[in-house]
């Protein structure tokens, strides 16, 4: 059954029941799918005098059109914030928190990477939670500005030069703080000083998951991406090389913000009604002492974009295969049966009639029954694989523009490979620099027509607000996979935790 065929590009629901395919375009012309809050973007800003001052100067320039130099199909002219979102986005925050430089340096250059980051990460989100404490403004939104020498030297790789390091106190070695976790000394002062080694050293990780159970929604923003031109080098030249793309972070920042604050830039167009969609993120937790360890989080997204996130239990889902996870029977049943609830909910108890499950391995018989055993009868679900075949390119016989985003070489009734990157006609280019490989697309469970699956895996790589592009290469349900693990284990387990996608993104 081997076939060759064309899927045509998705199209994109915008304002006024307006469908294009790209959705730059549909902004700029229609507005988005629903109207955001009247009152505009509400939010509180936190960062050094400068860092402040660049980030309103940020958003006064997003007022009005954002065009770059050569500008290009590839990075369309931004219109300004209210012509493209139809809410307000003044440079007048709620709140500012302003600190000094001097003050946070002392925290972001200890030598131990874990009380670095756990103490950086900390100096902001204290301020922050003391903020929504005291103060009577609630911005919907928090935007985090974070100097340069946080992004250098609060990133797990990081090491700070020898002569800028500050001497960590009560240092000890990551292994015994994670013991600790599990074993708590009777002294409780080093207990107390084991907390930094019971999290992630990743600055974005711990501002995200240190605020997920006060349901707090950031935007965690680099002050060179504010005012590149304002970090030069020896040369006199800027250290990031930003002027050709600040219309891209316009659409990209003022997308994942209005969908932060409640909006819906857009939808897909003409999905199947009583349909949803669910990717499996495994990650490993690297705080357990058992190699098997991992946490285990669902994501389940519906056609107007909607995205929910269930975790569920740590368990030793691995399986002694680097990146081989399998969820036990009880374990599935439990994750997708928040799923279905969740769906219900937002329909009036209806249960969807179609499931489809994506992810990265087959799935195993129990893990399979687990899911038969939460959907029950009324519900049918196909379990899905979706894999990068790197190891496969296709070629046009002639010009230099490789194959059109959409071909798809259907292999048999269930399975075929599906190229998501490739030349697109709407951008007469193609947004990459090698030869674009395909995703692999498997019918590992259940029934379903490939090309049908493969049209839905198409068009979920249109739904992802974080980033207002044409289209990604791999579907939203595995986008995030990997950041949305992060976050839920980058510390100890949040109770509670709220659920919407806009939270880990």
């Amino acid at each position: 059954m081997k076939k060759l065929t064309y899927l045509t590009e998705p199209t994109l629901l915008f304002g006024h029941g307006q469908s294009v395919e790209d959705p730059r375009d549909g902004l700029s012309l229609f507005g988005p799918h629903d109207s955001g809050n009247a009152y505009g973007v509400r939010y509180g800003v936190i960062g050094t005098n400068a860092g402040i001052r660049r980030f309103l100067s940020w958003v006064g320039r997003i007022q009005t059109p954002v065009i770059d130099e050569s500008s290009e199909r590839l990075r369309p002219p931004f219109p300004g914030f209210e012509a493209a979102f139809g809410i307000p986005f003044k440079p007048t925050p709620s709140l500012t928190l302003e600190f000094s430089e001097a003050e946070l340096l002392k925290l972001v250059h200890i030598g131990d990477r874990h009380q670095r980051t756990f103490k950086t990460a900390g100096f902001f989100t204290d301020r922050i939670l003391e903020a929504v404490r005291s103060e009577e403004d609630k911005p919907d939104i928090w935007f985090v500005v974070a100097p340069e020498d946080v992004y250098k030297y609060c990133r797990p790789a990081s090491i700070v030069e020898k002569s800028n390091r500050i001497e960590a106190k009560d240092s000890m070695k990551p292994s015994e703080g994670k013991r600790l976790a599990s074993a708590p000394s009777l002294f409780s002062d080093w207990n107390q000083a084991a907390e930094p080694y019971q999290y992630d050293p990743d600055f974005r990780n711990q501002i995200k998951g240190r605020l997920l159970a006060k349901g707090i929604l950031t935007q965690i923003i680099r002050e060179s991406t504010l005012a590149h031109r304002e970090f030069l080098n020896k040369a006199g030249k800027p250290t990031r090389q930003l002027d050709k793309l600040q219309s891209e972070i316009a659409w990209n920042m003022g997308s994942a913000i209005y969908y932060k604050v409640g909006g819906k830039p857009w939808k897909l167009n003409q999905v199947r009604s009583g349909v949803c969609y669910v990717g499996l993120a495994f990650k490993r937790d690297e705080r357990s002492s058992n190699p098997q360890a991992a946490c285990c989080a669902a994501q389940m997204f519906l056609d107007s974009g909607d995205g929910v996130v269930f975790k569920g239990n740590v368990g030793p889902w691995g399986t002694g295969k680097r990146g081989h996870f399998h969820l036990t029977r009880n374990a599935a049943c439990e994750l997708l049966k928040q799923a279905i609830d969740s769906y219900k909910a937002k329909h009036d108890q209806k249960p969807p009639k179609e499931v489809f499950v994506h992810g990265r391995m087959r799935f195993e018989d129990r893990e399979w029954n687990g899911f038969l055993d939460a959907v029950g009868t009324a519900t049918s679900v196909v379990g899905i694989r979706i894999t990068d075949a790197d190891d496969f390119r296709l070629y046009r016989e002639s010009g230099s523009m490789p194959v059109m985003r959409g071909v798809a070489w259907t292999q048999n009734e269930r399975s075929g490979f599906l190229w998501t990157r490739g030349f697109t006609p709407r951008l007469q280019t193609y947004p990459g620099k090698e030869v674009p490989s395909p995703l692999l697309v498997e019918i590992s469970r259940g029934d379903a027509a490939i090309e049908r699956v493969m049209h839905d895996v198409l068009a979920l790589t249109k739904l992802n607000y974080n980033s207002c592009r044409f289209a990604d290469g791999v579907p939203v349900t595995l986008k995030f996979a990997d950041a949305v693990g992060e976050v839920l284990i980058s510390g100890p387990t949040v109770p509670n935790a709220p659920l919407p996608f806009r939270h880990y993104i």
